[in-house]
Parts: C-alpha cells; structure tokens; sequence
C-alpha cells in the first residue's frame, strides 16, 4: 500500500556533492544532522549510482527526526562524468574503496565517541546495503568491525541462486563477459563497447527524448527521481562499461557460498530483508540464513514492491519506514514521533 503523506510542508533536501576518496572522483549523496546518534552509511547496487536513492535517503532522514546523519556512497566511474578516463573497477575494488573511505571519514571516530558520550550523545556507524550492496556490507564489516554496530541488507544479493533461471541466464550473459573481459583487448571489447556505445546514443538524444523513451521502457511506475538519475547517470558510455564488468566480477565472485561463520558470530547486528518474487534475493536464502545464523533479523516485504525499490517513491517510503524501524529497535536512537 501506497504511503500517504499526512504534511505539505516540504521535506529537507539531500545534499549532492562530489569528492575524491583515495584519488577517485567519488559521488555522494548526504544529509547531516546538528547532533547525530547514528551514521547510516548507504551503499548502493549495480549500478552504484546514489541518485537513484534520493526520495529513500530523504524520507528515511525525516523518520529519523533528525537524529541521524545519512550519506549514500556511489561507486567509482557510476558517476556522471568519466573522471577515471575509462578505467573499469571490479566489486573487490569497489569494496577497497568503500574501506578506504570508512577509513578516511572516520579515522578519528575514537576521540569523537569520547566527546558525544561526554555531551550525552552516542555516535555509532550503521550501514545499509542494497543488493549486492549487502554483500559489500558485509566484506566491509568483516574489516571494520571495531566501526560498524549494525548492518542491513535490503533485497540482498549474497549469492547465486542455481534454481532461478533468470539468474542463470544473467549468468551465460555474464560468462559470455568473463571471457570477453579476460583477453588482453578488455578495455575494447566490441560486445562491452557495442552495449555501452548503444546506451550512451540514447543519452546524447535531446533531453526530452531520452526522458520519453526511459518513460516509456521503464514504465510509469517509476520516479521522477529514477527517470531524471537514468537519464543523467546510467546512460553513459564509461557508467554502462563499468556496470557490466562489475557485473561479470559479481558473478565470478558470487558462485561462492557466504561466509557462514562470520554471520552466524555477528548475527545480532545483522539484518535483511528480502522481498516476495525477487529473483536475486529468494526466500530460499532467507530459510538457509535462518539455519545458520537464527538471530538475524529477517523480514519479508510483502506490499508488492520489487528489487529495484528506490525507483519508486511507495518503494522508497516502504523501505525507509522498515529500515528507520531496526534503527529504533535498536535503541541507537531515541523516539523521534
């Protein structure tokens, strides 16, 4: 069901910004609180464009009463422009640089703990990750654990699912890319440049057109928001090349089972949520978590929203509702209505 919006006041606006983290042009999308007693640190999907996140970033910001500091992290070179000059980044790169910008950001969250707890303010780094995002979340966990206090996996995309046939045919595109990628001419390989050069024809179009032709492939469904992030952001040469090769290391990657031991040992600050008919997240990994690790907290979304959740604004505000509702639960902030 669709959320109604009970105020007409207008909701505080993120904050688009771009910075370099460890020498990459690094996207981000941000709402800073005067005092926070949380940090949620969002870490997107493939692709890694936070723009896509904004209606969820906000509306999760104002259930939080402003208790909470936000900030959405995109990928290297899923930005708007080809800062890195057509270099492609595998997930683990991507991950490093998600560690990397933990690292820089919060390398002196010791000295800042003391003295929010000293003004009666706790200050704890959350992270939220949205499909493969989760298993960033949780690759970043594992090396930041004395930083992170809680992690949530929305619509999470851990491993592969041999049972979905969609996903095995995702699967054959993304051998197909294995072997493509893996030559010496991967930087110009006619099938990558033959789908990104198409995607990009699309976006050099007259801004009108582009937007009726993402319209009308995406369906209504979808957000102003959505619509203006794939017009601007995803329909790039240099963003479509580094999708499909972080997709192609994904797959390489993800034909791994989890690390069990590590979730079933940090099961109490761990979270996901899967959805009803989500190909990439099936309930059958729900019930396999739920075996080896019984104190994750797990939930089912069944109001009809799909995979890609933050392309619509009843998805976004779903989402932030049950995201702000683990926040609450546990305890890292206050009541904030």
């Amino acid at each position: 069901m669709e959320k109604v919006r009970l105020t007409a006041l207008p909701r505080e606006q993120a904050v688009a910004r771009t910075s370099m983290v460890s020498s990459f042009a690094t996207e981000f999308l941000e709402m800073k609180a005067k005092e926070p007693s949380v940090h949620v640190l969002l870490i997107p999907g493939n692709p890694g464009i936070v723009a896509f996140y904004k209606d969820f970033v906000e509306e999760l910001y104002d259930n939080l009463g402003g208790q909470a500091s936000i900030t959405a992290i995109g990928h290297i070179s899923h930005g708007k422009t080809d800062a890195e000059r057509g270099r492609l980044f595998s997930l683990h790169e991507q991950i490093d640089h998600k560690v990397d910008f933990i690292e820089q950001e919060f390398q002196h969250s010791e000295q800042s703990l003391i003295l929010l707890f000293a003004l009666i303010i706790s200050f704890f780094l959350s992270k939220a990750g949205h499909s493969i995002g989760a298993y960033i979340c949780l690759e970043i966990f594992k090396r930041l654990q004395n930083k992170v206090k809680f992690c949530v996996g929305l619509y999470p995309f851990l491993t592969l699912d041999k049972n979905s046939m969609k996903q095995s045919a995702i699967g054959y595109i993304a051998s197909l890319l294995i072997w493509v990628f893996s030559t010496e001419h991967v930087r110009s390989s006619l099938l990558s440049k033959g789908v990104s050069s198409f995607v990009s024809f699309i976006g050099s179009l007259r801004a009108s057109v582009t937007r009726s032709i993402v319209r009308r492939l995406l369906g209504p469904s979808w957000s102003v928001t959505a619509v203006e992030a794939t017009c601007s952001h995803l329909l790039r040469y240099h963003t479509m090349r580094n999708v499909l090769f972080m997709a192609m290391t994904e797959f390489t990657k993800l034909s791994e089972e989890p690390d069990w031991n590590f979730i079933s040992a940090k099961q109490d600050q761990i979270a996901f949520l899967f959805g009803m008919d989500d190909h990439w997240g099936p309930l059958a990994h729900l019930e396999e978590i739920s075996k080896h690790a019984p104190g994750v907290a797990l939930s089912v979304e069944t109001e009809g929203h799909t995979h890609g959740y933050c392309c619509t604004e009843a998805g976004s505000f779903w989402v932030a509702d049950y995201v702000t509702g683990l926040i609450k639960n546990q305890n890292l902030i206050g009541n904030t209505r």
